[in-house]
């Protein structure tokens, strides 16, 4: 590895336990302990099955901008390779990423430029933000945070939340006119793994009891998961878990329950994200499984 990615790797490593250790030292640990032991295993089961329910609806999400390319891949190569991506983004941050690996990969069978590649890669990930912000804006309207940051924030909110689809139209209009044919189900299919997501932090919070402030819970959940996306700490552990610390303290909650959850959450990623490391051997797509239609 070389010396600059091995300085950011180390850096990472070291803010990620700078945040946990900071996190640790806010929370009642004692109760943090007790809501572990106690979490619900068959909420946190159904919790499981919807994350992974959402990472497959992506990943055929990400199929169809392959496809509007002309690259077709069957199915299962793609969920492989998916799968594989996750692992990488997840246990192997300091070299290669998940989406460079696939661009890497694709490229070797598939020859045609690196460039659609990497567009229709970004489109995917910019295509999960839009359903994301969407969610965001409409579950920050309709929690404590407007009222305590004032009404106007309800209205700036909605406002967003309408603005964020022609935004990302005109956005992919402009600089990725290749992908318009699959603009509409794309779209559709990141508000449909933003609410899997949803549906999976819900199921998290039942497992460990909580009842109220779920709209400030899930409003959190949504801010975290966009503060874990920026490369400051390893799979965005410590930045989550000060996302609800402070958002919690701020509305008058108990902030412990909040890094429980956010630490389930976490570990129901790895295990999932762990399953790419039992398909890297298949990851050599056979001919039936990928195809260039040269008419795209």
């Amino acid at each position: 590895m070389p010396m600059k990615k091995r300085l950011k790797l180390l850096l990472k490593i070291v803010l990620t336990a700078l945040a946990l250790w900071f996190v640790l030292s806010k929370v009642d640990i004692d109760k943090l302990s007790t809501s572990l032991q106690s979490a619900n295993s068959l909420w946190l089961l159904g919790a499981f099955i919807l994350f992974n329910l959402s990472k497959i609806t992506s990943a055929f999400r990400l199929n169809l901008y392959f496809r509007a390319m002309g690259l077709w891949l069957s199915e299962r190569y793609n969920l492989i390779l998916y799968y594989v991506g996750m692992f990488y983004n997840l246990f192997l941050p300091g070299g290669i990423g998940g989406d460079g690996y696939k661009i890497y990969l694709l490229n070797k069978h598939f020859q045609h430029g690196i460039k659609p590649l990497f567009q229709a890669i970004l489109l995917d990930r910019l295509s999960g933000l839009a359903g994301l912000a969407f969610y965001a804006c409409l579950l920050f309207a309709w929690s404590d945070y407007a009222t305590l940051f004032g009404e106007w924030t309800i209205w700036l909110a909605y406002g967003l939340a309408l603005v964020v689809f022609p935004t990302a139209y005109l956005a992919t209009q402009w600089f990725f006119p290749l992908f318009m044919k699959v603009f509409q189900p794309t779209m559709v299919g990141g508000l449909g793994v933003q609410l899997l997501q949803l549906l999976s932090a819900w199921a998290i919070l039942k497992s460990l009891s909580i009842d109220h402030a779920l709209l400030e819970y899930l409003t959190l959940f949504l801010v975290s998961s966009v503060v874990a996306v920026l490369p400051l700490t390893i799979g965005g552990v410590g930045v989550r878990e000060l996302t609800f610390l402070y958002g919690l303290e701020y509305i008058g909650e108990e902030p412990s329950l909040g890094v429980t959850f956010s630490f389930l959450f976490f570990m129901i990623t790895a295990i999932s994200s762990l399953l790419g490391l039992f398909l890297l051997h298949r990851v050599s797509p056979p001919s039936e499984d990928i195809k260039l239609n040269e008419s795209n």
